[in-house]
C-alpha cells in the first residue's frame, strides 16, 4: 500500500508540504524539523520508549556551587545593615537562638527575617549562575 502526501495550499498560495516543515530559532545551530518522538522510538527500534530529555536534566557542576557561594557571600558580608552585614545578623542570629537550644525560636524573632532573606539570596545567585554557565557552555550566549 503506498502512502501519498498531499499538498496544502497555506494562506496566500505558499505551499504546505510534509518535507517543508522546518523551525528555526535563533536559540538553537541549525534548523530543527518538527518530530514525533513517538514515532521516532518505534522506528529507531527501541521497543517504543521515548526519552523526553536528558537523563542528567539538572547537570550540576560543582564551578557553579562554587562561585555562587562565593558570589553570595562576599556581597551579604558588606557591612550595609545599621553597620553590620547580613551574613553576620543572620550567623549573630543562630548564637542568639542557640542560646536557648531545647526550645525552638519564636515566631517574630529577627532569625527568621535574617534566614528567609540570606537563603533567598543565595538561591537565586545559584539559579542565576547555573543558568549563566550552562547557557555559556551550550554557547546560547
Amino acid at each position: 500500500m503506498a502512502t501519498t502526501f498531499a499538498t496544502v495550499a497555506g494562506l496566500g498560495g505558499a505551499s504546505l508540504s510534509p518535507a517543508s516543515s522546518r523551525l528555526t530559532s535563533d536559540f538553537v545551530k541549525s534548523p530543527v524539523s518538527a518530530r514525533n518522538p513517538l514515532r521516532q522510538a518505534v522506528a529507531m527500534g527501541n521497543g517504543g520508549r521515548v526519552k523526553c530529555f536528558e537523563r542528567n536534566w539538572l547537570r550540576t557542576d560543582f564551578n557553579v556551587i562554587g562561585f555562587g557561594l562565593i558570589g553570595w557571600i562576599a556581597p551579604s558580608s558588606i557591612p550595609a545593615i545599621d553597620g553590620k552585614s547580613l551574613t553576620g545578623l543572620f550567623f549573630d542570629s543562630i548564637g542568639t537562638e542557640l542560646a536557648h537550644f531545647p526550645s525552638p525560636p519564636a515566631l517574630d524573632s529577627q532569625f527568621w527575617l535574617w534566614l528567609v532573606t540570606w537563603h533567598l539570596g543565595l538561591f537565586i545567585v545559584l539559579t542565576f549562575g547555573q543558568i549563566g554557565f550552562k547557557g555559556r557552555t551550550d554557547e546560547y550566549f
